[in-house]
């Protein structure tokens, strides 16, 4: 057996629910899905992020596996695609502004009531789709559960998401720039 050649009767065991295949199974995937991203990108910073969202991706399609005997190009596949996400701007600050996982932070007293209407006048720039899909990552659903719920798929969601948030920064950077000039800056 090739070096990362899967055992099929491990990939069936793991299909079939048993958690100790399946931690084998990732623990032999992990390397090869380490030395491709390293490979490809030579950004350590953001090789664990990757792996990670592509061990995440063959697992949840890991039931749907009809030919065990194609693990390897099942979870090579998917880390193309994560590539394919990274050089898009998937993990670029401008999407992660707001992380459902951590609470806001609270600056001093509060923020002041103009900044929550700039941000609501912001938010009504855009359509009640992209705006819905705001709203939906704002109370912590996750891209697939948008998906699912607005019947398209994850990749669609992310590109609504990121449309937004640049209409959204767009439309704030205007507000600061006329308060800017306003005072006299």
């Amino acid at each position: 057996m090739a070096q990362y050649d899967f055992d099929t009767a491990l990939v069936k065991r793991a299909q079939s629910g048993n958690e100790r295949a399946r931690e084998q199974l990732f623990g032999q995937l992990e390397p090869l899905l380490r030395a491709y991203f390293i490979k490809r990108l030579g950004e350590q910073s953001v090789v664990d992020d990757l792996v990670q969202n592509t061990m995440l991706r063959v697992h949840d399609g890991l039931d749907d596996l009809n030919r065990t005997d194609r693990l390897k190009a099942f979870a090579m596949k998917a880390a193309l695609f994560e590539v394919q996400d990274y050089y898009r701007g998937r993990y670029d600050a401008k999407e992660n502004l707001y992380d459902p996982e951590l609470p806001p932070e609270e600056p001093g007293g509060g923020a002041p009531v103009e900044a929550s209407v700039d941000v609501e006048r912001a938010l009504d720039t855009l359509k009640p789709q992209a705006r819905r899909v705001m709203e939906l990552r704002e109370l912590g659903y996750k891209y697939r559960e948008i998906a699912e719920e607005m019947d398209t798929t994850e990749a669609a969601i992310k590109m609504r998401v990121k449309r937004a948030f640049d209409k959204m920064r767009d439309a704030l950077l205007a507000v600061v720039l006329l308060l800017s000039q306003a005072l006299g800056g």
